[in-house]
């Protein structure tokens, strides 16, 4: 019970599987797109599944007493075992072991809040399956085509803290796990001291050539036309002596 309502649910910490909670989705059966969220119970929150089943009772007695003429149908399970398995027969994942697990949905979009600020809701990107939070469901009874039983809606949610997001792909860590294992090639300090030492390019540049200052007379160095004693006349390039 919770606000005085029978049939209505606060959840301790659970964490949330298959969250559908920003975009509704069409159930395996077809029909109307809902929004839904699957919620991984700890075995040790005794309170909450207590809460549950006693929400469950309450919603069944409903049943019998307003929707089922007085029918007592023997209901479908809604809350299992995660250490079991599965309606289908197959083992639930791994992240459901040590859980109770129960599939809450609604037709209406479902408001989710951090619990840092209540009245604020959170971005797309910040909800997720593998995060914990606390979720408000409510228990009631149906009458589907002759098919009776009761089923669990889904209320609100207010993200507590961040997980380990759950997804079907492998994770990059766990894709290459193996590489973390071989060791890493050193050459010994032999190696290096064998090797041939390595020849150093000398540094090219390019010498700066002065450029003559044109319509003045170019300057000779004397002692390049020195030869055998003879003196060349720097201005016109005659032989003095």
């Amino acid at each position: 019970m919770y606000q005085n309502i029978a049939t209505k649910v606060l959840t301790g910490e659970v964490r949330l599987s298959y969250v559908h909670l920003t975009t509704p989705k069409v159930p395996q059966s077809g029909g109307t797109p809902k929004y839904s969220v699957t919620l991984l119970i700890p075995k040790s929150d005794n309170a909450t599944k207590l809460d549950i089943e006693a929400s469950i009772k309450a919603a069944y007695a409903e049943g019998v007493n307003k929707k089922w003429g007085g029918a007592h149908p023997q209901p479908k399970n809604i809350l299992h075992d995660g250490d079991g398995l599965r309606p289908s027969g197959l083992p639930f994942g791994e992240e459901c072991k040590g859980h109770w697990v129960i599939t809450a949905s609604t037709q209406n979009k479902p408001q989710v809040v951090g619990i840092d600020n209540i009245n604020c809701e959170l971005a797309p990107q910040d909800i997720y399956s593998g995060m914990y939070a606390r979720v408000t469901v409510n228990f009631f009874p149906y009458d589907n085509a002759g098919s009776k039983g009761v089923a669990c809606g889904l209320g609100n949610v207010m993200k507590t803290r961040d997980g380990e997001p759950l997804s079907g792909g492998a994770s990059a860590a766990s894709d290459f796990a193996a590489f973390n294992s071989q060791p890493t090639v050193t050459q010994p300090a032999a190696y290096y001291n064998n090797m041939p030492p390595q020849a150093v390019q000398p540094a090219y540049n390019t010498p700066q050539t002065a450029q003559p200052m044109y319509g003045m007379p170019q300057q000779y160095n004397q002692s390049q036309y020195t030869q055998q004693g003879f003196r060349v006349n720097p201005i016109t390039g005659e032989v003095i002596g």
